[in-house]
């Protein structure tokens, strides 16, 4: 199926955290409490899928902080944290929004992503992703992650569906 078309489809779009939205480091100061680095740029993008009408949401393995603050600074509607099983999450989360798996995009980077990204209708990996992540991927960023990968996805879906 065309990328027009596929773009046209996404209702939600969903992406892991450490990898994509970050650069994939943990850091920890001297009191041992974590950090992370968001690209100020991918924050801009959510805010312009979520004025384009799109439902933005992060699925991530891991619990922090750091993430549940991003995330309120961005009102994204959903926030699933310590996910061991994505893709039982994202089936949850489509039935809630009242979507099918091939109205949602996934932006992964790691084997944990893997399955979400062949059952979705939109499965993207970030240019750095592990290499059977980047094989199963529909779309690969050119950007890597934490460094605009999520931008670039929500410019080429809004871009796509202006398409003929």
């Amino acid at each position: 199926m065309p990328l027009a078309e596929t773009c046209r489809r996404i209702k939600l779009l969903l992406s892991d955290v450490d990898g994509v939205m970050t650069d994939g480091s943990v850091l920890y100061d001297s009191t041992g409490a974590e950090l992370k680095s968001f690209n100020i740029r991918d924050g801009l993008g959510i805010r312009l899928w979520q004025r384009a009408g799109g439902v933005f949401g992060v699925v991530t393995g891991r619990e922090s902080p750091m993430v549940e603050r991003r995330c309120r600074e961005l009102d994204v509607a959903i926030l699933v944290q310590n996910s061991g099983d994505k893709l039982p999450k994202v089936q949850q989360i489509a039935s809630e929004q009242g979507v099918t798996l091939d109205e949602i995009a996934y932006i992964g980077d790691d084997l944990p992503d893997l399955p979400v990204i062949q059952a979705v209708g939109l499965g993207v990996a970030v240019a750095d992703a592990a290499e059977e992540v980047l094989h199963a991927a529909d779309y690969t960023t050119q950007l890597p992650g934490g460094r605009g990968a999520i931008r670039e996805l929500i410019e080429v879906i809004l871009k796509q569906r202006m398409k003929q």
